[in-house]
């Protein structure tokens, strides 16, 4: 079956900006780097950043040249504790995240917090709330 996820591949025209970004900001652990594809350590499934024009020219598919419009995806990072989602939060935007929403409690028992990477994909930071 297909119900497994090995590796998840951000697709960008700027690959050297934003495999910084992920590395700096985020601490993830370079693997290797052969300039248009950068892929990182990350325990349970591989995380890479491709430059779009290197699936262009494997797949011959126009759809790979576009621009892409809007979000079609959210990376979301566990935190140990709600007060470390706020740590967490404050660190990145230091670091280069643009903010998108402060960190807050949700109704479904989470405290959340969303950042946009330097290509305005939008990510989530998240914690547990303690049950009384």
């Amino acid at each position: 079956m297909l119900n497994h996820i090995a590796l998840i591949t951000i697709l960008t025209d700027d690959v050297s900006r934003l495999a910084a970004f992920y590395h700096d900001a985020l601490g993830f652990t370079l693997k290797q780097d052969l300039g248009g594809y950068v892929e990182f350590e990350s325990d349970g499934v591989r995380f890479a950043v491709c430059a779009r024009a290197i699936l262009l020219d494997a797949s011959g598919h126009a759809s790979y040249a576009e621009t892409p419009l809007g979000h079609r995806f959210e990376l979301a990072f566990p935190c140990d504790s709600p007060a470390e989602v706020d740590r967490a939060y404050a660190d990145i935007l230091t670091k280069g995240a643009t903010p998108v929403h402060a960190p807050g409690d949700m109704p479904w028992g989470q405290r959340t917090a969303m950042f946009a990477d330097p290509d305005g994909n939008i990510h989530e930071l998240f914690a547990d709330l303690p049950t009384n």
